[in-house]
């Protein structure tokens, strides 16, 4: 198959990478980080805020959307892009996480919800996904999978890695006859498995036959220990492909991204740099803060000094302290642009590692300030 997307691979450190991900709108590049934008923005921003702070790929949520407004309202208005008013790469994800998070009626044939919206029913099979996405128009879509909570018994695992493959090639096949999607729409397979690493060379073994475009990691940072999601990751990633993309689905914390950027993942998504932002917790390069804290009432510093994002070089920490403590919303835009600009450089301070053949140096003082 010829896939629409190509990685340039620019320089290696171990399993470490660092280059360029070709797409039909253009390029993006990796390490990356994805703002998750669940129901077609980023809780609190625009998309004119994340151009500023130079993301490259936003992620928005197919079972939300396909909720509220609509596919179909989407498609009408133009399609993922011009409806969120967003020139970058988009990503939507298949609902796959929903099977984790709401506890639907799962069966061979797909997914039952109740809507969180009216409560009214909703339902998901692998060709339907890939229809509504195909109607949304994200440039890159994922299949649908079963996505276990952990810890799970052993035939839990089992039975989401059957079901995953076999939802895998079917969404393959109705992706390959369906005409109402972008040109060029590239469609990313997911590995489970749990924290059983023969289930996830199995998994990732099994999704590679099929072909895909790129490559999800899902079903990790879903309540297993880190050393567990590591050695899982460690089980998964030799067995993808070297020129396609890798993309581990829901870790955003700073030390979780760089232990698997070592491994040789290229891109992540979560929204915890924008849950914790909403909450006063505070990424800087100096360790995380708590803004509510009652000493920073007075403080006239910058949230982190060696920061350039607009928060920070506008703001001090007692104003923005203020507007958190009086629940204005000003504080959640404020400190959500902040908590993205660190993850992003961080990001970025990944690739420039990974270019000198430092990135050990890199995990070595990202642990140091960030372990818990």
């Amino acid at each position: 198959m010829t896939t629409p997307l190509r990685l340039d691979i620019q320089a290696t450190d171990g399993a470490a990478r660092t280059g360029v991900v070709h797409t039909a709108r253009g390029w993006y590049q990796v390490p990356a980080f994805m703002p998750v934008g669940t129901r077609g923005t980023v809780k609190a921003l625009d998309a004119a805020d994340l151009e500023g702070l130079g993301a490259e790929v936003m992620l928005a949520n197919t079972y939300h959307l396909m909720l509220r407004p609509g596919a179909d309202v989407v498609a009408d208005l133009g399609g993922l892009h011009r409806f969120m008013g967003w020139d970058g790469h988009t990503l939507t994800d298949s609902g796959g996480f929903q099977v984790h998070s709401l506890s639907p009626e799962v069966d061979d044939d797909g997914v039952s919800f109740t809507s969180v919206y009216d409560g009214s029913a909703a339902r998901l099979t692998p060709e339907s996904a890939v229809e509504i996405q195909g109607l949304i128009g994200a440039d890159i879509q994922m299949v649908l999978d079963v996505c276990a909570t952990l810890p799970a018994e052993p035939e839990v695992l089992r039975l989401a890695v059957e079901r995953t493959a076999a939802w895998a090639s079917r969404a393959r096949d109705r992706h390959r006859h369906l005409e109402l999607r972008p040109e060029g729409q590239a469609l990313f397979g997911i590995v489970q498995g749990g924290t059983n690493p023969i289930l996830r060379t199995e998994s990732a073994r099994r999704t590679v036959e099929l072909d895909f475009d790129g490559y999800g990691i899902g079903g990790l940072s879903v309540g297993e220990p880190r050393p567990a999601m590591l050695a899982a990751l460690a089980a998964t990633v030799p067995e993808l492909p070297v020129d396609r993309p890798r993309y581990l689905m829901g870790v955003g914390d700073p030390v979780g991204l760089i232990e698997a950027v070592a491994l040789g993942v290229d891109q992540f998504d979560c929204v915890a740099p924008t849950r914790m932002a909403r909450h006063g917790s505070i990424l800087t390069r100096g360790g995380k803060l708590n803004l509510r804290n009652a000493s920073f009432a007075r403080d006239d510093g910058p949230l982190d000094p060696e920061c350039t994002c607009s928060t920070c070089t506008r703001w001090s920490r007692g104003y923005l302290r203020h507007l958190l403590s009086v629940h204005e919303p000003t504080a959640w835009r404020l400190l959500s642009i902040h908590n993205l600009r660190f993850t992003l450089d961080l990001m970025d301070a990944a690739g420039q590692a990974i270019r000198m053949g430092r990135l050990d140096q890199l995990r070595h003082e990202v642990s140091e300030r960030w372990a818990t």
